[in-house]
Order: C-alpha cells, then structure tokens, then sequence
C-alpha cells in the first residue's frame, strides 16, 4: 500500500463547468494542452476533435467547448 492519496495532483486540476440547454452543451474548462503556434491573446476559434464541436479559447487559458448533448 502506499502513503500517496490516491487523488494525488487531482487538486490542481479545476472541475469543468458543463451547462445543458435542450439539444447542446457548453462545457468550460482550463486549456492545459501545449500549443505549436501562436494563439490570439483575446479568443481563438477551433474545429473540435468531433464533428459538431467547436472549441472557443479565451484570454488563452480557457476552453469553452460547444457540441451537441449525448
């Protein structure tokens, strides 16, 4: 057994805030992933990695997804 929590570095990663209205979502997260170019500081758009999303970065730290409800 080891002496580590088991939620070890589950701390500094922040919950996504995930809103339903009828047929959509918007999830809002922080954007950890590592980026090859040079983003707007203000808002970039992006296709998502499914078809029907649309990814929206803003300030350049938070992704706010919008897709389709499961």
């Amino acid at each position: 057994m080891t002496t580590l929590n088991s939620s070890f570095g589950l701390h500094t990663t922040p919950t996504p805030f995930l809103a339903r209205f009828g047929r959509r979502e918007i999830r809002v997260t922080r954007d950890f992933r590592k980026r090859f170019y040079a983003v707007n500081p203000i808002i970039e758009c992006d296709t998502g990695i499914e078809p029907g999303h649309v990814e929206v970065l803003l300030f350049a730290r938070w992704l706010v997804v919008l897709s389709k409800a499961h």
